[in-house]
């Protein structure tokens, strides 16, 4: 996925979690395409939150009747962690993939230094798709790295009792671990909630953890009262027993830190995403579809794809379309940061 809504840099001091919270991040649609485009929403990053963990990086793409056509485009700094929910779509790649995307198998690309993609729906016209597509930033020690790209077909699922259960797609969620490749603690999970279920995911209280609802509705027990995410800061407060936030397609619940558990219900069913982990190591600085540190190291990836550089490579079996890099804003880039 290609990443078009260029924000302003902010340049104001971080603020840490320091305890519990209820935010809610409300989706917004983002152009993907042009005006014959794809319907996407995006819940991450967002200007007062712009990352849970290492997770930076939030679309949905659907439910909808589509004809996917998303031309090769680079990334750096990043993991891509495609998941789907409806629909099968083609990703090829600059080391050499070229897989289908179906729903219940984890697609995992490493850009390290650099890497080109491609992402088609299967067929020639308008197929039903929904999918998520997250994007984790990389640590110091794997980002300058060599691309690489990973698939599980089958992947580990942690029993929740009374008929729930979450699929483990990324790092750890209690004793279970994914087999995926992860370069710092973090979690990605399909909570899956029968109707009528209520359950306890545990959870790591020196983690940060958010909740997006992918099907249904479900009641997220937070024990403080949500507030929307652009509010202005507010102290942890104290849990109260009762409070909750509903969670659905439309919005991410960021739930802070200092818990070990989070209680999910759900009256009709519901699948809902967890994502979470330790506070990501430094700042980032995000532009377009590259996850830097420096204004300078974002200006030189843009220069080198547009100079169709070796970095990137070349998508196999594409010809020379490719999505062109935005103009960079007339300021220099810096780091967004936590604003609750």
């Amino acid at each position: 996925m290609t990443r078009l809504d260029v924000a302003p840099p902010e340049a104001e001091g971080p603020v840490e979690c320091d305890g519990p919270r209820a935010l809610v991040v409300e989706a917004r649609e983002v152009p993907l395409g042009g005006v014959r485009g794809m319907e996407v929403h995006r819940t991450l990053p967002h200007r007062s939150l712009p990352m849970v963990g290492a997770w930076c990086f939030l679309d949905r793409f659907g439910p909808q009747d589509t004809l996917m056509r998303v031309e090769p485009h680079p990334h750096i700094g990043l993991q891509t962690v495609t998941w789907p929910i409806i629909g099968e779509v083609r990703h090829r790649d600059t080391v050499g993939s070229d897989v289908v995307v179906r729903p219940g198998a984890l697609n995992l690309m490493t850009s390290g230094a650099g890497i080109a993609h491609s992402e088609y729906s299967v067929g020639e016209g308008p197929i039903p798709l929904d999918a998520l597509q997250l994007w984790v930033a990389l640590p110091e020690s794997r980002r300058h790295g060599a691309p690489a790209f990973e698939r599980h077909d089958d992947l580990p699922v942690l029993d929740l009792g009374g008929g729930a259960d979450a699929v483990v797609v990324m790092g750890e969620l209690d004793t279970v671990v994914s087999p995926a490749t992860v370069h710092t603690p973090i979690v990605g999970a399909e909570v899956r909630l029968p109707a009528g279920a209520t359950v306890r995911v545990p959870l790591r209280d020196d983690w940060e953890y958010a909740v997006y609802g992918m099907t249904g509705t479900a009641e997220a027990v937070t024990g403080v009262d949500a507030v929307d995410a652009d509010a202005a800061r507010r102290p942890a407060p104290a849990l109260e027993a009762g409070s909750t936030a509903s969670v659905d397609h439309t919005r991410l619940v960021y739930l802070g830190t200092g818990r070990d558990h989070l209680e999910l219900r759900s009256d009709e069913g519901a699948r809902v995403f967890l994502l979470g982990g330790e506070p990501f190591e430094a700042d980032i600085v995000m532009w377009w579809n590259f996850v830097g540190r420096t204004h300078d190291e974002i200006v030189a990836a843009r220069e080198e794809w547009e100079a169709r550089g070796a970095r990137f490579g070349e998508v196999v079996d594409h010809g020379p379309e490719r999505i062109p890099a935005p103009p960079l804003p007339a300021v220099r880039l810096t780091a967004r940061r936590r604003r609750v």
